[in-house]
């Protein structure tokens, strides 16, 4: 494939977690005459981890949207020391030049070497004609659709939609998210009860908030099983389910939520009144759904059916290999002679029937013993194989071997897609520049590490698991140190420079500097 066919382009379609972190390692590794070009529907960064905090602790909307001013540079290591700020922070615009570029548009259509905005960006060659950005290599990182309550795009939970479509002009915007989130923690504060449907870390992260900042608000969180976090030790579940008792939340584990009953919007008491499977009623004057994601693949769908899960618990995932390159299943017809005997064993894990004709070994060979361990070998699935060589799918979108949708986990496959492009991408170059035979390219493989999280349980608490290794934490900070993750985008920032909304003060300042 030659670069020049799309302009030397990799596209990256999403500016979050992963997204993120695949276009800085683009813009530093590619080499001369390549570009990046980076697509979010978001004039900021979402910080997706602390919404449902800024929801309902007035005081802090601002500091989730992150300007991506500084996307493309690489973030200061994390034990670096942090100067002084020599002066007040300032909002400074993007800087776009011929190697890496952001465009703040939605997506519209995907081809496999194009992809259709609903603007036009003709200084980066996408044409008013036909508003095309064409590409030679794609990393797909528009994640998944997120629930209601923190779903800045959608309607404010609990009110009309009527009165939601104010917003719609802000839609991906500053200015309209910290909007939404000011809205929902009036339709908190106005709420008498509350009903979290769903257990998971939104859900929890919730019921606690609302319990502890409105002592007097009824909270009830309703979850479909007997455990809270299942992937998780259940020393998370057991300091989970004390620390809602502490907060007065009545919990309901193991029932599930008729949704014909939310359908049916029966009142009683000026409280909506919904019912379980099991029969249970349950009356609430604000009902939060926070029943889990849909993976944002149809864009992804539309070119590459086979590649995405059309049933079974990974439903609407991208299928990747270890590559993070799009994948797709090997028609049975074409597999392997081997592989006619494949089983399922009870895990749901694929394993290789060893043919009865063949004797097993009386005994197996010793292996040698050696000071250094051996690296795992990470091996791919041998029922799928490449779709597009050219197409990597990332974070919540991808179907990444078990790993748990998070934002450190698509932090690194977004560093791993990136490397393997820019693998790709030097190789072709050094092939087409020599007449010997081309290289064997070897690219790395992505195996996802233990299972990680963090829940704060109520502003001051929070339980995590790292390592396997299961702990609390005391005294936690109301803004959950979102400073942290605005240093990781390049600002240099402290706790307390983000205590007024440096945006807000300049524009105001341009405005009365214009008058």
């Amino acid at each position: 494939m030659s670069a020049g066919q799309s302009g030397a382009t990799v596209a990256v379609l999403g500016a979050s977690y992963g997204g993120a972190r695949a276009a800085c390692i683009l813009a530093q590794g590619l080499p001369e005459g390549w570009r990046v070009v980076l697509v979010d529907r978001n004039d900021h960064m979402n910080h997706l981890y602390v919404l449902p905090r800024f929801a309902v602790l007035p005081g802090h909307e601002h500091k989730a949207f992150i300007p991506y001013n500084n996307v493309f540079a690489p973030p200061p290591a994390f034990d670096a020391p942090m100067p002084p700020l020599t002066a007040p922070l300032k909002p400074t615009p993007i800087v776009n030049d011929s190697r890496q570029v952001f465009l703040h548009a939605s997506i519209t259509s995907l081809s496999p070497h194009s992809v259709t905005l609903d603007r036009a960006f003709p200084e980066f060659g996408v044409a008013d004609s036909d508003r095309t950005l064409h590409f030679d290599y794609l990393v797909y990182a528009l994640g998944s659709h997120l629930p209601s309550p923190i779903n800045l795009w959608g309607p404010i939970p609990g009110e009309d939609v009527e009165k939601a479509d104010v917003l719609d002009v802000s839609r991906g915007t500053k200015r309209g998210g910290v909007a939404w989130l000011k809205r929902f923690h009036k339709r908190v504060e106005r709420a008498s009860s509350v009903l979290v449907v769903g257990g998971g870390a939104l859900g929890i992260q919730f019921a606690t908030d609302i319990a502890e900042i409105y002592p007097t608000t009824k909270v009830t969180l309703l979850h479909s099983r007997t455990r809270l976090l299942p992937r998780f030790d259940e020393a998370m579940h057991s300091e989970i389910v004390s620390s809602l008792s502490s907060l007065n939340v009545c919990t309901i584990l193991g029932d599930r939520l008729d949704l014909s009953s939310l359908a049916s919007k029966e009142t009683r008491d000026g409280e909506r009144v919904v019912r379980t499977q099991s029969g249970r009623e349950i009356s609430a004057e604000l009902v939060l759904l926070c029943t889990g994601q849909t993976p944002n693949t149809a864009l992804l769908r539309s070119v590459f059916p086979n590649s995405v899960h059309a049933d079974g618990p990974n439903k609407g995932m991208a299928s990747v290999r270890r590559t993070l390159q799009l994948a797709e299943p090997i028609p049975a017809d074409e597999l392997p002679d081997d592989f006619a005997q494949l089983s399922i064993n009870g895990d749901a894990t694929p394993e290789l029937a060893i043919p009865s004709a063949s004797p097993e070994p009386e005994s197996e060979p010793e292996s040698p013993v050696t000071d250094e361990e051996e690296e795992p070998v990470i091996e791919e699935d041998p029922k799928t194989r490449v779709a597009a060589e050219h197409v990597f799918a990332v974070g919540d979108a991808a179907d990444a071997f078990g790993a748990v949708n998070a934002g450190h986990n698509a932090f690194f496959q977004g560093q791993l897609a990136a490397h393997n492009i820019i693998r790709m991408v030097k190789a072709s170059e050094r092939d087409a520049s020599s007449e010997s035979e081309p290289e064997d390219l070897t690219l790395e493989k992505y195996a996802p590490g233990l299972p990680s999280i963090k829940v704060s349980l109520g502003l001051n608490k929070s339980v995590y698991q790292f390592q396997g290794m299961v702990g609390t934490k005391e005294e936690q900070q109301p803004d959950l140190d979102v400073h942290l993750i605005w240093r990781y985008y390049g600002f240099n920032v402290e706790r307390e420079d983000l205590e007024t909304d440096f945006e807000a003060e300049a524009g105001a300042e341009a405005a009365v500097a214009g008058a």
